[in-house]
């Protein structure tokens, strides 16, 4: 083109950044929409997962309605800013090829007056054109690409977000693995606040090996906080935990979590096979471990009488399954771990009373030699601890065996008390 006519090169070298401007800003604006887009989207999700999910309170409420309006309403948001962002992508297209057609005008009526002055003649302004025009096809489809390009960024950027999201909870440079668990578990002045909210406050007692300690009190106080505070799926504020007198920011994670067994009053069970929500406790124990574990959880009666026993898929959360089958897995779980320690957060809550004295009698086998820290709001379960912690508003209120507490008229003699009543 420059061989040809350097003066109409000049012109296009001029008008290209020109147009590559105007669409620019134009495609600019579609990173906006487009993360808006990804959030309603992420939003209307979540609306029909809890939706399904809860099917059961939404019905028994007669929420059908106000969820319906709910979803309608996202939607509509999400389906709004959708077009926004399709018109402003379709529009690169076709301002591309308008842009392109004024460029081409525009050359025309310049290498027009060049052929007419003589500087140009008419073959070569003829190859010029056709040059030109098959420089802006390609120029054209960047403006396509450019715009698809901005919208994976604004798509990207949420998923690179949960990416580079830092856990934490970090090991040391220098952590060490837990190999045996000796002597304690100590709390020492411990303190833990969920952003702004302090839920503990200088919380101190010791669990010995072989100990079963019972945290009991009012809801809310923080039992079920000091149990999770142990395996560090949170780390403390202020104080520190020890085992066997080291911090346990001091050994690794998988080493320390190793050593525990859970049982929460929140059954989580995964859309699998019976067999391998129990075979979490240990990937590598054979069927007769799994079935032997089942039968300490009380759970090998119900187990046989599935249709495909051992390997029938309990569904979604488990929600082929009633509520105390579904603890009893979870205990079957804990049992095939055989955890030097144990973490009991309402284990029993969800099954009916046959069913508790039962589970309760393997629990109590269980836990003999082997070190418990028992969440209980039934204070029936755990009258034989060793010791007894009340946690009231976070502040540990008195501590002691049954008896002693019993004596003292507190806290713990009032709650047996209601619960005799």
């Amino acid at each position: 083109m420059i061989a040809i006519s350097w003066k109409l090169t000049i012109f296009t070298l001029i008008y290209l950044p020109i147009v590559g401007l105007i669409i620019g800003r134009i495609v600019k604006k579609l990173r906006k929409p487009a993360l808006t887009a990804q959030e309603q989207f992420g939003e209307l999700t979540s609306v029909l997962d809890e939706s399904i999910a809860g099917v059961k309170v939404v019905k028994g409420y007669g929420g059908e309605e106000f969820f319906g309006d709910r979803f309608a309403r996202i939607n509509k948001a999400y389906s709004d800013v959708s077009r926004k962002m399709m018109y402003r992508q379709q529009l690169a297209s076709p301002m591309s090829e308008f842009l392109g057609i004024l460029a081409a005008a525009g050359l025309m009526v310049a290498g027009g007056l060049l052929v007419v002055g003589g500087s140009l003649d008419a073959s070569g302004f003829l190859a010029y054109i056709g040059i030109f025009s098959q420089v802006t096809r390609p120029i054209r489809q960047f403006t396509d690409a450019f715009a698809n390009i901005n919208q994976g960024i604004a798509a990207g950027e949420r998923v690179l977000a949960l990416l580079d999201s830092k856990n934490p909870i970090t090991e040391k440079p220098d952590a060490i693995d837990l190999t045996d668990f000796k002597e304690s578990i100590e709390f020492r002045n411990v303190s833990f606040a969920y952003e702004e909210r302090e839920v503990l406050s200088n919380v101190s007692f010791t669990i010995r090996k072989g100990e079963t300690v019972a945290l009991v009190g009012p809801s809310g106080g923080g039992k079920s906080t000091i149990s999770d505070l142990i395996p560090r799926f949170y780390d403390v504020t202020a104080g520190e935990i020890l085992i066997d007198g080291r911090n346990i920011k001091d050994y690794t994670l998988a080493s320390l979590r190793e050593k525990f067994g859970m049982v929460s009053q929140e059954t989580i069970l995964f859309n699998d096979t019976i067999e391998n929500n129990i075979l979490l406790g240990d990937l590598n124990a054979s069927h007769e471990e799994v079935v032997a574990a089942a039968k300490v959880a009380n759970a090998d009666g119900f187990i046989v009488d599935t249709p495909e026993g051992y390997n029938t898929n309990i569904g979604d959360r488990g929600s082929k399954l009633s509520g105390g089958q579904r603890q009893r897995l979870s205990i079957a779980r804990a049992v095939l771990k055989n955890p030097e320690i144990l973490i009991l957060d309402e284990a029993t809550s969800a099954l009916d009373t046959e069913s508790e004295q039962l589970v309760q009698t393997a629990l109590d086998k269980l836990q003999s030699g082997r070190t418990s820290l028992v969440i209980a709001h039934r204070l029936s379960t755990i009258h034989n601890a060793n010791k007894i912690v009340v946690i009231d508003a976070g502040h540990v209120a008195e501590q002691g065996t049954h008896d002693e507490l019993i004596a003292k008229g507190g806290i713990y003699a009032k709650l047996i008390e209601m619960q005799q009543v």
